[in-house]
């Protein structure tokens, strides 16, 4: 008997000999990210950081460039701190705290940068890479309200009782006008008590001042190390 003749279209018919014969097709790839994508990607990231860097500085950590030499030797210029703002909203500041404080006077007044510049020193100060503004301050808590403070042969006397203060330079005195510390005032000083503009020259700061306290230098890291509370 003569067999049937079959065509191509017969291998077809079941689905699979076409497509042998074409060979599998590759399953597309991603496609590269486009320039703009790129840019989008960027500028998120850039926003998130900045909003993490205003958040830690609002309400938890700030790092702080220490803009003059009125706590050497503990800080010397241009060392770096970190700030925490969070103790101080559960608790009460302590003698011996080194603390950050806005002081607000009117001669301490300059012109003011435009909006972007702002901007920009704002950020910076928030990672500690730029000097605080002229009213940032960073001193030593001597006396909280109640104390009474005097100077005697150089020395700082609380509530008359000599203070060892092994944080200042040796050699130092410590010259000073007889005060009492009212309620909801600091007493503060520099540790470099001869080159230091403190509650001496301005009077007790207000407590609600008070930025936060300086726990740990940062910069330079063969400086590191925490801040001493010495009392």
């Amino acid at each position: 008997m003569r067999r049937p003749v079959t065509s191509d279209t017969g291998d077809q018919a079941d689905g699979t000999g076409g497509a042998d014969a074409a060979g599998a097709r590759a399953p597309a790839g991603d496609k590269p990210a486009g320039p703009l994508a790129v840019v989008r990607e960027t500028a998120v990231l850039i926003v998130l950081a900045v909003l993490l860097a205003v958040v830690f500085k609002t309400f938890l950590i700030q790092a702080f460039y220490i803009p003059s030499g009125s706590m050497e030797p503990t800080l010397d210029i241009s060392d770096r701190v970190l700030v925490e703002k969070v103790s101080y909203r559960f608790g009460e500041v302590e003698r011996g705290d080194v603390i950050v404080f806005v002081h607000n006077d009117p001669s301490l007044d300059s012109p003011q940068p435009n909006l972007v510049a702002r901007f920009f020193i704002g950020l910076g100060q928030a990672v500690g890479v730029t000097p605080p503004s002229d009213r940032d301050f960073i001193k030593r808590v001597v006396g909280v309200p109640g104390d009474e403070l005097s100077c005697s042969g150089g020395k700082l006397h609380r509530n008359d009782t000599p203070l060892n203060e092994p944080y200042l330079p040796e050699g130092t005195t410590t010259d000073c006008t007889p005060a009492t510390v009212p309620d909801g005032k600091l007493f503060v000083m520099g540790d470099n008590r001869n080159n230091s503009q403190d509650s001496r020259v301005f009077g007790p700061i207000d407590r609600s001042d008070v930025v936060g306290r300086a726990f740990v230098r940062i910069w330079p890291f063969n400086r590191t190390g925490w801040l001493r509370r010495d009392h």
